[in-house]
């Protein structure tokens, strides 16, 4: 017996022209992009990230007593847990006098958390500590602050959250306060002379 001839068969699918095919009318044809021609007079603007002058080399000179200290939600409550004065325990890290500020967020946050946290909810409401108002949407503390920390050199940040603290290790110069053995400590402050204390 002989082999069957097998017809090709084509896509069932229409083809579609294309909208910039010749055979289409004028005033149904797709126009291509207008290339606008650069001026050459005109000033060319690109986007260089900018370092605040604050900065020397990598040390911030805009720190100094007395220093404003951010302070998050969770640094308070610790700070209860460990039996700390929030001011005091500040002043014997630092050697200087140290104003606590606290965010409308921050503030936020501990209402938020209830009748449980209501020693916390006084501490934030001493008169000692300076209100910082926030112009943004959300209560989420742990952006404003890096933000508020971003825009302006001058504050410390006090924070045991891990989390907070590794976003706030990639801003040059702004040093983080923390909790350990019972006592306030501070990661990269320069001293006197330009050297990091470790």
């Amino acid at each position: 017996m002989g082999k069957q001839k097998k017809v090709r068969k084509y896509a069932a699918m229409k083809r579609m022209i294309s909208l910039r095919d010749q055979r289409i009318n004028e005033k149904d044809r797709a126009k291509g992009p207008v290339k606008k021609k650069e001026d050459p007079s005109a000033i060319k603007e690109r986007e260089v990230p900018q370092h605040p002058s604050c900065l020397f080399f990598q040390y911030n000179t805009q720190l100094g007593p007395p220093y404003h200290i951010l302070v998050d939600t969770n640094f308070i409550n610790f700070s209860i847990k460990a039996k700390l004065d929030l001011v005091q325990s500040m002043m014997d890290c630092l050697y200087a006098k140290c104003i606590p500020c606290i965010t409308d967020c921050v503030m936020g946050e501990i209402e938020k958390l209830g009748q449980k946290y209501r020693v916390a909810l006084r501490i934030a409401k001493d008169p000692r500590f300076e209100r910082l108002p926030c112009m943004h949407k959300g209560t989420y503390a742990d952006d404003c602050l890096v933000q508020r920390v971003t825009q302006h050199k001058c504050y410390i940040v006090a924070t045991v959250d891990k989390e907070l603290k590794r976003r706030i290790r990639k801003i040059p110069g702004v040093p983080i306060m923390y909790i350990s053995r019972h006592r306030y400590n501070i990661e990269r402050m320069p001293d006197d002379y330009g050297a990091p204390r470790l």
